[in-house]
């Protein structure tokens, strides 16, 4: 396996910040988008081009629909790319949907999964945090494309484990975002100057990674919707969910996902 012919479908929030860091780091990386509006000399719409040399696939994309596309529908690049040796999945999925795909994908073909944590933000400034499953061996080998993007790097386990962790991860980075929304939506009662909280949470037993990154994370201030980072944050639950173990209870982490559901925008 080599690390030439790098490329990273979906260039959206995370993906092109994480394209960018790979070319800043010197990787001839390549993107691949749907969208004409953000093609440029480095991202293309063509899966035919794009898949020609391709060696190292990193999808970036938002579901499992747009995973199914890319892997084996729209932009068919386990078929279209016969080049390819590895395919790390970034994208949050469900852990039951990522084992499947070993049965789907040829095994000349390595998998690992790598989520990753941190928002936009962070993948500007190259500073993500990583959940990796996979062979060791080929973590090793994809360590520089990892290091490129990110400054923390958490070896899970085999195939699968890394999305484990993410979703549950997330599924904590959901109650913080909804309780902390609460809070600040509650402390206007009192007439609390919301910078001013959330200094004291920083400071304090209250503290979170959504409270404190507050100025800083883009989606802090946004409402629900479908397609946002709040949309994405609720998938998130609902892939902790398909993996809840048989008989556990389920009441907190569906109260959760309802409280991100019925978020507003805050002014």
């Amino acid at each position: 396996m080599t690390l030439r012919g790098v490329g990273v479908a979906g260039c959206g929030r995370m993906g092109a910040p994480m394209l960018g860091a790979l070319r800043s780091a010197g990787f001839d990386a390549q993107g691949l988008d749907i969208r004409p509006e953000i093609a440029s000399d480095t991202i293309t719409l063509d899966p035919v081009d794009f898949a020609n040399g391709l060696r190292t696939l990193i999808t970036v994309v938002r579901d499992i629909g747009q995973t199914e596309e890319v892997l084996f529908t729209d932009q068919a690049l386990v078929d279209r790319a016969p080049e390819l040796q590895v395919v790390v999945i970034s994208s949050t999925v469900s852990p039951r949907y990522l084992r499947e795909l070993r049965g789907r994908i040829p095994d000349r073909i390595a998998l690992v999964d790598a989520p990753m944590s941190g928002a936009q933000v962070r993948a500007e400034r190259r500073e993500l945090a990583f959940m990796l499953g996979g062979e060791a061996a080929v973590l090793d080998r994809l360590q520089p494309l990892f290091t490129a993007m990110g400054t923390s790097f958490h070896r899970m386990g085999p195939f699968g484990a890394g999305m484990a962790a993410k979703v549950l991860n997330n599924l904590l980075a959901a109650s913080h975002t909804a309780m902390t929304r609460l809070v600040l939506d509650w402390a206007e009662a009192f007439d609390l100057d919301e910078k001013t909280l959330l200094d004291l949470i920083a400071a304090s037993s209250g503290q979170n990674w959504f409270a404190s990154g507050f100025g800083d994370i883009e989606f802090a201030r946004d409402g629900y919707d479908p397609d946002n980072t709040i949309g994405i944050l609720a998938k998130d639950v609902d892939s902790a969910l398909d993996v809840a173990p048989d008989g556990a209870d389920t009441a907190l982490p569906r109260a959760v996902r309802d409280a991100v559901l019925r978020l507003m925008p805050r002014r």
